[in-house]
């Protein structure tokens, strides 16, 4: 066996191509292997710009002694999350399930020969720190535990895959405001977002309580929006100079961010911003916004495709955020910037100064922190285009023209979506650069985006073409006997169990997005079904189905035909 990753097009798996590991792709050609190898598999996902992937990479995978232990006890697999994230969905289920905590990157999962996982973790160091074992010992207990116990981990595939089942009640119908209001007891009232550190910027809430606000004008709804808006475009956790956010902040107060920027991010970040400004007018939000969506259109977009790519790397030059902090030497040179951003000698992060926001700088003070950060390297750009990405960019667009009309907003959109339709949608679509490979989050938002040019610029073939997807997607992801779509299509899963998602992450569920569309197109039937299921989810998994209070609330209202857009229903 040898490293075969150079043949793959996914940047992130080109980043371990030199690694001395025999890293191996995830294929039917490769489980088989293990199979008659009778060996375990190491399977390690991650994504391009994950700062703790490059670590254990640098780490281990780099290292010949630890690659010699992996390739003698182990079949090992590399996989990039974001072109499967159905792997990754349901290998960090298993991690929650074997773990009782949350996962994250690198995800590491020890799978045996047929492909069922048995144990897992996420970061592994190379040598004994922070409470964490080695990585060395870890592979050789693994290894032993296979090599004695081998019989017994197999026969648990059974039990593994109904541990990851989901369970719902037969509850057809219920209050949904009481749950809303639940998830509003545990946001923080100070710094906004959810309670503690790390922060994530979970935007469907709050796109889920600008919906509610929308519908019953209560400001307790808008309040927490309103907040964290606040937070998102003052503090560390936004970029000043060139516009956008990072992934999330390792504190409390949205001051020291992780600094890879994701396109999934920024693209809801957009949308938020506009919906709120549709409510309140603010010229500090529409500067905002207009500067992060100007920062995608030129550094996300890919130019062979002209699609927006997916993320850049926290890192440059092998240092986590040396591209975006200053030092004080650096600053004190700018004059008055002192009156702009909250500066110190001795910085507010390992020495180095995270721009803080005390008043919105002026052009002249921005152009000159970005003339001292043109002269540093970037950090990596992953060009991986996604469907399910550039369709939510689509809508990002079109609900920015809503707020900023005859811009060109709603052009940009429809020349955006004619490049989708050029790459992901000529025969069959599909998700990244495995060109069999889509999920029901492709279609999900490519229905989506569609429904939205549809009402916006009124033209019959956005919604025939969303019909069509639709009809498709109930074909290739419906689950008949659970009454909801499964994450991958049934005739390409070559996962040990079929996976069911219902709960929101980086994005909205696709489920609850696919319940919006079914009630926009006025697939009734189909709607009812799919509201059943997700409320009997509901009453089992409240905390981590936001969005589809929304959906829920949406489908009902229509239902009853109440005067309603995405964007709220009128009482």
């Amino acid at each position: 066996m040898k490293n075969i990753l150079s043949a793959d097009p996914s940047p992130y798996l080109q980043q371990h191509k030199n690694n001395p590991v025999h890293w191996q792709t995830w294929n039917k050609e490769t489980l088989n292997l293990a199979k008659i190898q009778k060996k375990p598999i190491l399977l390690s996902i991650g994504y391009s710009s994950c700062h703790w992937c490059h670590v254990m990479a640098h780490e281990s995978f780099e290292d010949q002694s630890t690659a010699d232990l992996m390739n003698k006890y182990f079949v090992n697999i590399k996989v990039d999350r974001e072109e499967r994230p159905d792997l990754d969905f349901v290998f960090q289920s298993s991690y929650q399930l074997f773990n009782q905590s949350g996962g994250g990157w690198p995800l590491t999962m020890f799978l045996d020969e047929n492909g069922v996982p048995f144990m897992g973790g996420t970061y592994f160091p190379k040598n004994e720190k922070h409470g964490l074992p080695a990585f060395k010992i870890i592979l050789q207990k693994v290894h032993e535990a296979y090599k004695d116990q081998r019989t017994k981990i197999i026969e648990q595939k059974n039990l593994i895959k109904k541990n990851l089942q989901l369970k719902k009640t037969k509850v057809i119908d219920q209050e949904l405001e009481p749950i809303l209001e639940n998830i509003l007891n545990n946001l923080d009232v100070k710094n906004g977002g959810y309670k503690g550190a790390p922060k994530f910027p979970t935007f469907y809430v709050f796109d889920t309580l600008i919906y509610f606000y929308n519908k019953t004008k209560n400001p307790k709804y808008l309040k927490p929006v309103e907040l964290i808006l606040k937070k998102l475009c003052s503090k560390g956790i936004y970029d000043h100079v060139e516009g956008g956010i990072s992934r999330y902040t390792v504190d409390e107060n949205w001051l020291i961010p992780h600094f890879e920027k994701m396109l999934y991010d920024n693209v809801q970040f957009i949308s938020l911003l506009a919906k709120f400004l549709k409510i309140k007018p603010d010229n500090y939000y529409l500067k905002k916004v207009k500067q992060t969506t100007d920062f995608l259109k030129v550094n996300f977009l890919t130019k062979d495709t002209n699609l927006l790519g997916s993320a850049y790397d926290a890192d440059s030059d092998g240092v986590e955020g040396k591209y975006y902090v200053y030092s004080y030497e650096e600053l004190k040179k700018i004059k008055d910037i002192e009156k702009f951003f909250n500066i110190k000698p001795e910085g507010n992060w390992e020495g180095k100064i995270i721009l803080d926001e005390i008043n919105e700088p002026k052009d002249e003070i921005i152009e000159k922190l970005l003339e001292i950060r043109k002269k540093r390297k970037k950090p990596f750009f992953d060009k991986k285009n996604q469907l399910d990405l550039n369709c939510l960019w689509v809508s990002s667009l079109i609900s920015l023209d809503s707020i900023i009309p005859n811009q060109g907003f709603l052009k940009t959109a429809e020349n955006f979506y004619h490049n989708i339709e050029k790459k992901f949608c000529t025969k069959n679509i599909f998700h990244s650069y495995s060109k069999d490979i889509s999920f029901i989050e492709d279609y999900a938002y490519l229905i989506q985006c569609l429904l939205d040019l549809s009402d916006t610029t009124m033209n019959p073939r956005y919604r025939l073409s969303a019909k069509k997807y639709c009809d498709e997607s109930l074909r290739k992801f419906y689950d008949n006997n659970n009454k909801i779509f499964q994450k991958n299509e049934h005739s390409k899963n070559d996962i040990f169990t079929s996976p069911i998602d219902i709960s929101d992450n980086t994005l909205p569920n696709a489920n609850s997005i696919m319940l919006i569309n079914f009630s926009r197109l006025g697939y009734m039937d189909k709607a009812n079904e799919l509201s059943t299921s997700l409320n009997g989810y509901l009453n089992l998994y409240k905390s981590f189905m936001t969005s589809s209070l929304k959906a829920l609330d949406f489908f009902k209202a229509n239902k009853i035909g109440k005067n309603c857009n995405i964007e709220g229903c009128k009482i």
